[in-house]
């Protein structure tokens, strides 16, 4: 944090620097040049009002300071004091003169082959003197000024210096800071700081101590629901060893042992499943995968039993492709349909629907079975969660389908919406993302 304060502290200071030092030789450059052309005007007044005195002679005497050349209005040279030349009527400075009066400008001579400041005055006689000077000349008067590129440097480094200590400055508060007895801070600015990390603070603890109170309950449920099977497994088995069940007995307690053990393996295979979702091990790559079909697949491996209870199941909708790990989404479906055979009615029905609207898939299961009462509908995914505990053993099941169908929508980015009426059924919707194209 301290370097990248220095950082953005000294950029800023280096930018303020610069700008002005660009401000400030924008504004030498310019006053030196007019005040160039302004001695170049001065001098050229003195050398009109000399050669009309004294011709060309007195124009000898200016000496080579200053290129000095006397042209006719057709732009014939009378006198140039440092070359030849043939004729200057074509040269912007002189157009001007002849037209305004004056004229002036910067270019390269044809002689010296350097860049040259030129100003031309028009003589009473409509004769133009144009008196000339290197442009290096303004540039030594310029470089008078290069003391203060060391100033500059000097700032430079006072900058970094200072850019340090400010980042030290305002990074030894939050370093000094007592998290633990925040009301120990000297610095009233900390203050917003301190108090959203107090509330972090808290809000970390209540999430961990309810992490930890789900562990133990889940702990405990667990316990329990694998304690149950291997309770009957057990006293089953012990009740063969004895030979207290003889005859038709031992195939029915046989029966009851296997149905306890095929309990067992479902219980151990959804908590594995749980735990690999929780834990974010690795899927499988997603594919594209069509929920109408799936469903389909769900439904006609649920027809038997749905069967035995004069349950119907109805799948509507369209062929829809999602991205999605296959096997996640069939036991999510799987689970979902299970759950709404078991709970129903004698006679009642299940269907399943696949639609999509704008870039979202719907796939709901609804049922015509008992229901949810209201104040357990935000529970029932929880694991192990059940709303009549009496009747649990009954049904079957192991109380982990609806917490498996939660993590799996979470695992695809989906959402899961919950309506149920006591006695009217329940409908549960998976919303998925639709697979761009």
């Amino acid at each position: 944090m301290t370097k990248t304060i220095f950082r953005y502290t000294f950029i800023a200071g280096v930018s303020v620097l610069i700008v002005c030092a660009f401000l400030f030789f924008g504004m030498q450059y310019t006053q030196t040049k007019d005040e160039t052309y302004k001695a170049l005007r001065q001098e050229a007044v003195y050398a009109e009002q000399g050669l009309l005195i004294n011709g060309t002679s007195y124009l000898k005497t200016l000496g080579d300071a200053n290129r000095v050349t006397w042209i006719k209005a057709d732009g014939e040279v009378l006198f140039d004091n440092v070359g030849t030349l043939s004729n200057e009527k074509d040269c912007p400075e002189v157009k001007d003169a002849l037209e305004n009066g004056e004229g002036k400008g910067i270019r390269k001579s044809e002689d010296s082959g350097e860049s040259t400041m030129y100003y031309a005055r028009r003589c009473q006689d409509g004769t133009v003197l144009r008196l000339g000077r290197p442009v290096r000349a303004m540039r030594d008067a310029f470089m008078a000024v290069r003391p203060f590129v060391w100033i500059l440097v000097l700032v430079l480094v006072i900058s970094g210096i200072l850019s340090f200590r400010i980042a030290k400055q305002i990074v030894n508060p939050i370093n000094a800071l007592d998290l633990d007895h925040p009301e120990e801070n000297k610095y009233p600015e900390l203050r917003p700081l301190i108090e959203k990390i107090v509330e972090q603070k808290i809000t970390i603890q209540a999430e961990v101590s309810s992490r930890e109170q789900m562990r133990r309950e889940f702990s405990a449920n667990v316990s329990h629901e694998l304690k149950t099977p291997l309770t009957s497994i057990s006293g089953f088995a012990e009740l063969m060893s004895e030979g207290v069940v003889t005859g038709d007995k031992v195939q029915e307690f046989s029966k009851d042992i296997y149905k306890e053990s095929q309990r067992l393996i479902a219980l151990i295979d959804d908590i594995i499943k749980l735990s690999r979702l929780d834990e974010g091990a690795e899927e499988p790559d997603m594919e594209v995968v069509d929920l109408y079909g799936l469903s389909g697949e769900v439904l006609d491996s649920l027809r038997p039993v749905a069967n035995k209870q004069g349950i119907s199941l109805k799948l509507t909708g369209s062929p829809i492709l999602i991205n999605g790990v296959y096997q996640l989404l069939s036991e999510m479906v799987f689970n979902l349909c299970d759950n709404a055979v078991k709970y129903n009615t004698p006679g009642g029905s299940v269907t399943v629907d696949v639609s999509e609207k704008d870039d979202e898939v719907f796939l709901s299961v609804a049922d015509t079975g008992i229901g949810i009462p209201q104040e357990h509908q935000k529970r029932v995914f929880e694991r192990f969660y059940r709303v009549d505990k009496s009747h649990s053993k009954e049904i079957g099941g192991t109380g982990l389908g609806l917490s498996i169908v939660k993590h799996g929508a979470q695992h695809h980015g989906a959402k899961v919406k919950l309506d149920s009426e006591p006695g009217l059924g329940t409908k549960i919707t998976l919303v998925f993302k639709k697979k761009a194209n």
